[in-house]
């Protein structure tokens, strides 16, 4: 613990990285980096040439800070510096502490992910001594739920800026695991260097002190907001940030000897005062393949030999019988038919027996169907008919009026979900039977089995999936503790060659956008199934359907996906949501790129004027391709007739045909009552209930499951959100809470 803390921002250790997150439209960030800069001789000032960012040099304390200034209002940048800084300090106004862009930054930042922190207050010497002392205790008490126990530091004079940086250089560490375990830097300069092919694309060269991990040049890695690449080589040029040149000599020298060693190896080629470190071996390097290419021949069956076709013929030779058949019937038909030998060996006790078992089988038969069907029904898998009434809408509205219509439509159905779960109206234009095709009846939820190998959607073969996915990342976590890798250690300032990367990072990076670079572990570039458990945040209370499309901030990663939403229990089966409930904790499953938990997640949902809404926070559940989630449908119907323990039930059904397919599935009651399905009467849809207690005048229902799956929808660009609107009120000290 000591050499970790004695290495931070020591010779030896990266840089100190303070990043300054100004909470308030009115903080003082610029007064701030002034009275940082303006140390005492000792300390040396280096200027990066980039708007809010400079490095301090302390050769006496044998220190090294960087500080850089997270642009106002970018939540992305903010989010992006949080992941590899080692502190943050936050700029605070004296009066209000901060505002409604700030919390919503706070409630970020806590998410994702706090590094260690402080609280700075630039500032407030215009007020009276005593007016001065109680906006202190008020903002004092202001902080305390978000920050307990933190200290404030004014910030007015060097005195209390050089108190600031001991605290800052003295202060334990906290410690964040998905980027303790992955190397990562901060990019300090950038060259973009075309291609011979395209000017679009070409070699990345990143420079910046590894932080985290060693660094392999084989591995993969991931450009935070850009995706995943390949390194083709890592150099050690000079450090910009000696704090002793001597010094840096002499281990310059030692570095040059390890490098020299290498160069037997071929890598002799090197330019003026930069060593190439190693390159990357073909053989050893990460692939960029993160999808499966499935083969559609691979279930193909082959063609029989000689020999089977014998013995199939011998087999159907000796197993032919012959029976009695009415005029015109088929060989198809008439293997079916039962001979009259073995019918009058049953009892007439099991007709209902046998009529349920053909039942059972005709349905099986017509499920093996759908399976081909799937893909040309999308629009009657979507389409449900609700029991909600529905909202007028006028064409000569504005656009405004239309969204207010459509947000009323929505908070109306997640009502109706509340008070009626599941429930749907039977459709009177087409049959029960082929618009439920897909479903199945269910003895219990809880007990009964589902294979989750089943009727898997195509895109599942594109996927990647573990046999034993906590093996695999104890196995990994084990090796990374243990086992010491090749390549460039933490605290070395390194140029990483990155392949094939579009011109448009460097564009943002010349933007001042600030350009992070995170090592992948094994596997983290495949695609999976990933499941998430989140929890609504409270400061939105939107409805949001399940499928909706939604911005993900898993761990280092950002993407868009259409989620699907499910229960948190501990069975093998979880039931779908409708929608994103503001009470409980829920399951997000997306596909989306392998990640090794622990890892926050926040989601969220982009507006019409390209801001983004915090709806949900949580972590990184599990990647579980085999995790079954259930779709349950009610169809209810209304007691016309009840006798002591049967029924005649009406309105669920519209047709005789519909009542025979449904008879084997078991119906229940409101109130706990279980039955069946005796027979139909009529050709309307009635039928006559058999129930194992006095039935009372409510509702019957009759539950229907499928499986479900997420949409295919992973798209790694996210837009660069607009500014948070600021509120220039007071802090909400009532709204804050600790997370």
């Amino acid at each position: 613990v000591l050499a970790e803390k004695r290495s931070l921002g020591s010779r030896d250790g990266p840089p100190h990285l303070v990043v300054l997150v100004p909470l308030h439209s009115r903080a003082a960030a610029h007064d701030a980096l002034r009275l940082l800069q303006s140390q005492d001789s000792a300390v040396v000032r280096v200027d990066e040439g980039r708007a809010g960012g400079f490095a301090l040099l302390c050769p006496r304390l044998k220190q090294r800070w960087r500080f850089v200034t997270a642009q106002a209002g970018d939540l992305h940048a903010v989010l992006d510096l949080a992941k590899v800084a080692d502190s943050l300090l936050f700029i605070l106004d004296p009066a209000d502490g901060w505002d409604s862009a700030g919390e919503h930054c706070l409630s970020c930042l806590f998410t994702q992910g706090l590094p260690s922190y402080a609280l700075a207050v630039p500032g407030g010497t215009d007020l009276p001594p005593k007016k001065r002392i109680d906006a202190r205790k008020k903002l004092a008490k202001a902080i305390e739920k978000r920050f307990p126990e933190a200290k404030l530091f004014p910030l007015n004079t060097e005195q209390e800026s050089s108190l600031l940086l001991r605290h800052l250089a003295t202060q334990k560490q906290r410690h964040l695991a998905f980027r303790d375990r992955r190397a990562h830097l901060l990019a300090y300069a950038a060259e973009f260097v075309p291609g011979q092919e395209s000017d679009l694309v070409g070699t990345l060269k990143v420079s910046g002190f590894v932080r985290g991990q060693t660094l392999n040049v084989n591995s993969l890695v991931h450009i935070v907001g850009h995706g995943d690449f390949q390194m083709s080589q890592v150099d050690a040029p000079p450090d910009p940030l000696t704090l002793n040149p001597r010094v840096v000599k002499g281990r310059k020298r030692s570095q040059d000897m390890e490098v020299q060693d290498d160069s037997v190896n071929g890598t002799d080629e090197m330019e003026e005062d930069v060593k190439v470190l190693m390159k990357a071996d073909p053989n050893k390097q990460e692939s960029l393949q993160s999808e499966v290419v499935p083969d559609p021949m691979e279930g193909e069956q082959t063609w029989p030999t000689e020999e089977e076709l014998q013995e199939a013929e011998a087999s159907l030779k000796a197993s032919r019988r012959v029976v009695k058949v009415p005029k015109g019937t088929s060989k198809y038909q008439a293997a079916w038919i039962v001979d009259d030998g073995e019918e009058g060996n049953q009892e007439d006790d099991d007709d209902d027996d046998d009529d349920i078992e053909d039942d059972m089988m005709e349905e099986a038969v017509s499920q093996e169907g759908e399976s081909s069907e799937e893909e040309e029904e999308p629009a009657e898998e979507e389409c449900e008919t609700m029991t909600i009434s529905e909202c007028l809408r006028d064409d000569q509205y504005d656009e405004k009026v239309e969204e207010d219509e459509q947000m009323l439509e929505r908070y109306k159905q997640e009502r109706m979900d509340e008070m009626f779960p599941d429930e749907v109206d039977t459709p009177r234009d087409v049959p029960a039977r082929v618009r439920f095709q897909k479903y199945r009846g269910l003895k219990s939820f809880r007990t009964s089995p589902w294979d989750p190998k089943e009727n898997l959607p195509r895109d599942y073969a594109r996927i990647f999936q573990f046999q034993d996915f906590s093996r695999t990342r104890k196995h990994l976590f084990r090796q990374i503790e243990k086992e010491e890798t090749e390549g460039a250690s933490v605290g070395w300032y390194v140029t990483l060659h990155v392949c094939n990367v579009p011109v448009s990072v460097m564009e943002s990076f010349r933007e001042g956008k600030p350009l992070v670079l995170f090592s992948l572990l094994p596997h983290e570039q495949k695609m999976s199934v990933l499941n998430f458990l989140v929890r609504r945040h409270p400061s939105n209370s939107e409805p949001v359907r399940a499928k909706e499309e939604l911005i993900f901030h898993c761990g280092f990663r950002r993407f868009r996906a259409s989620p699907l939403f499910s229960q948190h229990t501990s069975a093998d089966k979880h039931k779908l949501e409708r929608f994103l409930r503001l009470d409980a904790a829920l399951v997000v499953t997306v596909y989306a790129p392998i990640t090794f938990p622990p890892a926050s997640v926040l989601l969220f949902k982009q507006r019409g004027n390209d801001m983004h809404d915090l709806i949900a926070t949580g972590s990184l559940l599990s990647v579980d391709p085999d995790r079954i989630v259930i779709k349950r449908l009610v169809l209810s119907g209304h007691p016309f007739k009840i006798f002591t323990k049967t029924a005649v039930v009406r309105y669920m059904f519209f047709n005789r045909e519909d009542v025979m397919w449904f008879k084997p599935v078991e119906l229940r009651t409101k109130w706990g009552r279980r039955g069946h399905i005796k027979e139909p009467l009529g050709t309307h849809g009635h039928m006559k209930c058999h129930f194992d207690g006095q039935l009372k005048s409510q509702d019957t229902l009759l539950s229907l499951y499928k499986r479900v799956f997420p949409k295919w929808t992973y798209d790694p660009h996210v837009p660069e959100p607009v500014p948070w609107v600021r509120s220039e009120s007071a802090l909400p000290v009532q709204e804050v809470e600790m997370e």
